[in-house]
């Protein structure tokens, strides 16, 4: 075995580990999973994520012995970079304004505050998805001699498995939107030499994502946003409950419209047990009563 052969062993085996840390990626609430909306990690944690899948892109190009010509892990020629970064970024707003305008009709921006930590997530997720799916991965499947298109499908596929992007509970437009990146990002770092162009797209599409539709990724379903729950909780508009609530959030109780009228005539078995056993002892005590001499009352001697 040559030591080119144990160093591409090596890198393998950092590619595999750079896999499963981004599928534990909502563990870390990194990725499509940095949502401003739920309970978020906290900020050292999220760091932990970039940091770590970083230190693992960093090993991959150090240790592989030809991670320009096999892995494409270079930016690539600077001109087309910047020609193709800009066709992938339109197409990214494009795509995330539609998904918006599909799902809810309107443009639903997020608080201003969360705009510091989605960019910062959008620019690193991409620097790792691209150095993982565009640049290792579909590297090594040109490499062992698959055609162009088979090689960036598979890429492709790959990357929406991963992503989870046909997870229940996500908005199935989400895996038309992975499976299309995954393709225009695939034929952009073959037609550039490099994943430079995929990363740009890749960020802005991200970020556009958050920005018109308030999350990072996990769109759900129609009807399951907290604000949509609570619209069909809520009465037409016109309408009074003048129903006092029972327990607050639980439904509520009349205001004399239903009162109970009289006592209900049912009558638990225990309780008609502990009635007729009441009643027993009471005939009982009577008859053993009128056997008993009464006492007489006292006479008074007349003087």
């Amino acid at each position: 075995m040559t030591a080119e052969t144990v160093r591409v062993l090596i890198a393998s085996g950092f590619f595999m580990v750079l896999m499963l840390l981004r599928l534990e990626a909502g563990r870390f609430g990194t990725a499509e999973f940095d949502e401003p909306g739920r309970r978020r990690r906290g900020f050292l944690t999220r760091l932990s994520w970039y940091l770590i899948g970083l230190a693992l892109v960093a090993a991959l190009y150090i240790v592989h012995p030809q991670p320009h010509d096999v892995l494409f892990l270079l930016v690539g020629h600077r001109s087309d970079v910047l020609l193709f970064g800009a066709i992938l970024a339109a197409l990214g707003l494009a795509q995330a304004a539609a998904l918006a305008w599909l799902r809810y009709g309107y443009l639903r921006y997020p608080p201003a505050a969360a705009y510091p930590g989605a960019a910062l997530n959008s620019i690193a997720t991409a620097l790792i998805d691209e150095a993982a799916f565009r640049g290792a991965l579909l590297g090594t499947l040109v490499a062992i001699g698959l055609p162009d298109g088979v090689a960036i499908l598979v890429a492709a596929l790959g990357y929406v498995l991963v992503t989870r992007s046909a997870a229940p509970g996500r908005h199935r437009s989400l895996l038309l939107v992975s499976l299309g990146m995954g393709l225009v990002f695939g034929w952009a770092t073959l037609a550039t030499g490099g994943i430079g162009a995929a990363i740009i797209g890749h960020a802005v599409a991200s970020f556009a994502l958050f920005v018109c539709t308030g999350h990072a990724g996990q769109v759900p379903p129609a009807g399951n946003e907290p604000d949509e729950l609570e619209a069909r909780r809520r009465l037409p508009e016109g309408w009074q409950d003048t129903r006092r609530p029972l327990v607050p959030g639980r439904g509520a109780e009349s205001q004399g419209f239903a009162e109970q009228i009289e006592l209900s005539g049912f009558v638990d078995r225990a309780e008609r047990r502990a009635a007729e056993a009441g009643r027993s002892r009471g005939i009982v005590a009577r008859v053993r009563g009128s056997g008993r001499a009464r006492p007489q009352p006292e006479r008074r001697s007349a003087r």
